[in-house]
């Protein structure tokens, strides 16, 4: 445990080098932040939503429309890639493997900062939409505040299942970053089955390319619980995706 805590700490201050973190912090406000942006160019209707009972429940389906579908996965594609590839950018994956640490702990302590920036940016959404349903009244006085409370407890369910829907693309993209040195080559397969998997969301069995299920989640198939079949699926091939990354890191001869 003490191994995979001193490498997790030396993980996460290799992040602050890159661009990764700032790719968390835009990633989690920008959605927000234009939904802000409407909502205050638009005070005409300000006031019938807030004093609807339904503004918070409309802000989760809009922000995670957009989030869910479009910005958090190409996010996890993009972050995941950036982060594997700094050691093959400095050229210091040897310098890594004199440490005396073993490459099990290696492995997951950069899989877990890359899973704890993920959960970063979606703490960062939710404290955004909380703030994109307040600010308005602090502005505009005339605006009441939301006549709910904001319901934590869906908000919290709603990213915990986009979190679940993500893993899989995490895992391959992590195991994409292992096998090659070449930057593009993980973004460029991330980008294409990400594509593959908007295409496939009305396809009778889309739910086997992992990269559109943030689209299938908002899909409503009849005689179908979208939510199970997708968990479902995520788990599995983050399961399968994370233990074929790892038996590669291990068994692979050029580590370098």
């Amino acid at each position: 445990m003490n191994a995979f805590i001193y490498c997790f700490s030396s993980e996460w201050l290799k992040k602050k080098h890159s661009a990764a973190a700032w790719l968390t912090l835009a990633g989690g406000l920008f959605v927000p932040l234009i939904l802000l942006f409407a909502r205050l160019n638009n005070k005409k209707e300000l006031y019938a939503s807030h004093t609807s009972g339904q503004l918070w429940k409309t802000l989760y389906t809009t922000g995670w429309q957009y989030m869910g579908i479009l910005l958090l996965p190409l996010g996890v594609i993009l972050v995941t890639s950036l982060f594997i590839q700094v050691e093959f950018k400095n050229n210091t994956w040897k310098q890594l493997h004199t440490t005396p640490k073993s490459f099990t702990a290696l492995f997951f302590a950069k899989l877990a900062v890359i899973l704890v920036m993920l959960l970063q940016c979606l703490l960062l959404f939710n404290v955004g939409m909380l703030l994109c349903g307040m600010v308005p009244a602090w502005i505009y006085v005339q605006i009441p505040l939301p006549k709910e409370s904001f319901p934590l407890l869906m908000y919290v369910k709603g990213s915990l299942l986009f979190l679940m829907a993500s893993l899989p693309v995490l895992a391959l993209q992590f195991l994409l970053g292992l096998l090659t040195k070449n930057f593009l080559v993980p973004l460029g397969v991330g980008m294409a089955l990400y594509v593959a998997g908007i295409i496939g969301v009305k396809w009778q069995y889309g739910y086997i390319i992992p990269y559109g299920y943030g689209a299938l989640l908002f899909a409503r198939k009849p005689g179908v619980d979208t939510t199970i079949l997708i968990t479902s699926w995520a788990v599995g091939y983050s399961i399968v995706f994370i233990a074929a990354a790892y038996l590669l890191y291990l068994t692979k001869r050029d580590k370098a």
